[in-house]
């Protein structure tokens, strides 16, 4: 369990950059599949070379960085679908993937990484770090949701059109959401790269399924409102994705089958809201929400009114 919940929190950071394009900028955005590998193989080359294992890291988060950023200027500079946008990058980096790292696997064996000093994993210490790691990250998009650029971009996904009547720059607000994004993607990668002992191309291979059943599920457990539960939601949602994903595999499902379980798990996740029971309960938990907002606007005011007389 331990060795589940380890990487459902190293994954909660690609998490919150699928929030961020799917929930936030409501971008489809396929580029993950590419930059989780990117910052995978961009860690482990930088470690090999002798580099710091951090400065590693964070050129991992870099070059994520910078593929986000292609795919929001070919959507928003050349007016390509935001989908096949994502597909055109993708594709794109499966080469660069392959560029630097000079061949398919890159091995870290016997390498000092970042994480080195916690070996083994899948223990409570790695749970702690990797749970503390989470919440750094979480508090920071938090916090940027709420700032002037955040709330620009959040309004930018609600609705463009509205948002650049009002002074947003929208188109460059969807580059530096998708930058975010896929650097959170491929920080992410780097870390599990780390962890694993080794880079793979093929290890991006269904990282956007895996993202998505995790906000999905997430978010219909814990919920979606306010931005700050939303976005704890998405990292907790890569917990129980994982947890899942190893419940499956401990009654005896072949591992080769993990790809269609996580399929089917996003096909459910999106199809039981609809039901009349999950509708009834998301409405009784939204009017609960607005009460509990109510209750705290009449008592600020009352404390307020009780402040002037």
């Amino acid at each position: 369990m331990l060795g589940a919940i380890d990487l459902g929190l190293i994954t909660g950071l690609m998490t919150l950059g699928v929030f961020l394009t799917f929930k936030v900028l409501n971008f489809a955005d396929l580029t993950v599949d590419g930059s989780f590998v990117t910052g995978g193989m961009v860690a482990a080359m930088g470690i090999l070379a002798g580099w710091s294992p951090l400065l590693a890291t964070a050129l991992g988060f870099v070059a994520g960085c910078l593929a986000g950023v292609v795919t929001g200027l070919l959507n928003t500079v050349g007016g390509v679908n935001p989908l096949l946008a994502g597909i055109l990058t993708q594709t794109a980096i499966y080469t660069i993937n392959l560029r630097i790292g000079g061949r398919s696997n890159v091995s870290l064996l016997n390498e000092h990484t970042l994480i080195s000093w916690l070996r083994p994993f899948s223990s409570w210490q790695s749970v702690g770090v990797f749970a503390a790691i989470a919440v750094v990250f979480w508090l920071a998009i938090t916090w940027f949701l709420g700032t002037d650029i955040g709330l620009g971009m959040r309004s930018s996904g609600d609705n463009e059109t509205m948002a650049r009547a009002q002074g947003v720059a929208s188109k460059g607000m969807v580059v530096l959401g998708l930058a975010l994004a896929n650097g959170l993607v491929a920080l992410s990668g780097a870390l599990l790269t780390q962890r694993q002992g080794f880079a793979d191309i093929s290890m991006g291979i269904g990282t956007i399924v895996a993202g998505l059943a995790s906000v999905i599920i997430g978010q219909a457990i814990f919920g979606s409102r306010p931005v700050w539960r939303g976005a704890l939601a998405a990292v907790l949602g890569s917990i129980v994705y994982r947890l899942i994903i190893q419940l499956a595999l401990g009654i005896g499902l072949n591992a080769n089958d993990m790809k269609l379980i996580s399929a089917v798990m996003v096909i459910l996740a999106l199809l039981l809201p609809r039901l009349p029971f999950f509708k009834q309960f998301a409405r009784t938990r939204h009017e609960r929400e607005i009460a509990k907002q109510a209750l705290a606007a009449d008592l600020a005011r009352v404390a307020k009114e009780a402040g002037n007389a």
